[in-house]
């Protein structure tokens, strides 16, 4: 059997949460912006209830709490939501890096072909950026800069705190990405007064198709921020259209158990890292890890294998683990890894890279076992 080792790309369903959608999808038939009778009360209850329950995760206001249908509809929000505000200020000035996911990647480039100045910086060997590069690029007419808080691809923690205190006394908006460490990097997501941030619920072992965008009230204001779609009231304007409940209080109920369990998913993930490492030291094959050890998750670990292929490496080993070499949005047509490239490495080893990631579910022997038939996969290779 094979072991499942793409996380990052999506996290499989807590059971915990399959069954309280269940409960939803049967018992509770109610649109929640229908005000005329019980069934929408109730829906209405459930959905109210997983604003707090994100709330609760994050430490924010459940008012500042908006779903969305995941990240890449609140990458969007944040970004090309500020339209309007940009017109009246004349801030056209975007600030992010050149390692974003592409739904901010994107995006930006989207807004540089209607008149804004687009700056991306780029990592070094690390996979980090300089927080100081991003500081320098500010000027008078910066509207924004927007950051991933964890690389998909590499793991790697990017300076969000230190960037971010730094803009505490600029008139610029600033906007995370957390997409890959909510749940997981739990206090220093509450510690940091962004302005904006997204995340999606099926990287956190909730379902498909829901996410969020926090938007920070100052001064009880909320960010200058408008719907880029028309239609309803829904989530105040902000992401119009029929809320789907049951994703919704699937979302809260995964949010409610990173809550109860981080710091035992952190410990396991840890020790699941230390494994892998371990088994690749005493392998006897030349790797590298792709990215810095010291600043990066628990569950996610990039590597190259030198000599071997890795769409060979994945197509061989596939009945024993479920692998990537790059991000789940660009997988279906085979192009080098963005993420590597910008961090200066070689086509060579950016072809011979995989990407392994795992979570709650991860059972430890199976991984073992599994993970040293792939490694005799790639000395087979070599």
């Amino acid at each position: 059997m094979s072991v499942y080792l793409d996380y990052n790309a999506s996290a499989p369903i807590d059971s915990r949460v399959v069954d309280f959608m269940m409960d939803i999808y049967k018992n509770n038939i109610g649109n929640a912006d229908s005000r005329t009778h019980d069934y929408g009360d109730r829906a209405r209850v459930i959905v109210e209830n997983a604003r707090k329950q994100v709330g609760v995760l994050l430490g924010v206001p459940p008012e500042d709490v908006f779903f969305t249908s995941g990240a890449t509809e609140s990458n969007n929000i944040a970004i090309q939501g500020l339209r309007e505000y940009a017109e009246k200020t004349g801030k056209k000035h975007i600030i992010t890096t050149s390692i974003e996911h592409k739904a901010v990647l994107e995006t930006a480039k989207h807004m540089s072909e209607h008149g804004y100045r687009v700056d991306f910086v780029s990592p070094d060997r690390t996979g980090r950026v300089s927080a100081d590069e991003i500081i320098e690029l500010i000027d008078d007419d910066t509207l924004l800069v927007s950051i991933m808080h964890v690389n998909n691809e590499t793991g790697v923690i990017q300076p969000v705190k230190e960037i971010e205190s730094r803009l505490a006394d600029q008139d610029v908006l600033f906007h995370i990405d957390a997409t890959q460490s909510c749940g997981k990097l739990v206090e220093e997501i509450r510690e940091i007064p962004y302005d904006m941030l997204s995340f999606s619920s099926h990287k956190m072992y909730g379902p498909q198709g829901i996410g969020a965008l926090v938007l920070r009230r100052k001064n009880y204001k909320l960010p200058p921020v408008k719907s880029i779609m028309y239609g309803g009231q829904q989530e105040h304007g902000i992401s119009p259209g029929t809320i789907p409940v049951a994703l919704v209080g699937g979302f809260g109920k995964a949010c409610e158990l990173a809550v109860a369990e981080y710091k035992e998913d952190e410990a396991n993930n840890s020790a699941i890292k230390d494994m892998l490492i371990k088994m690749l030291n005493e392998s006897g094959i030349k790797y590298r890890i792709n990215g810095s050890l010291e600043y990066s998750i628990s569950s996610t670990l990039n590597i190259q294998i030198e000599g071997v292929s890795s769409e060979a490496l994945m197509l061989s080993s596939k009945q024993y683990c479920g692998i990537s070499n790059g991000s789940a949005c660009t997988s279906s047509n085979y192009s080098p890894s963005y993420v590597l490239v910008a961090m200066g490495m070689s086509e060579e080893s950016v072809d011979q890279s995989i990407r392994l990631s795992w979570g709650r579910n991860t059972d430890v022997e199976i991984l073992k076992d599994n993970f040293e038939k792939l490694l005799g996969v790639a000395k087979e290779l070599v």
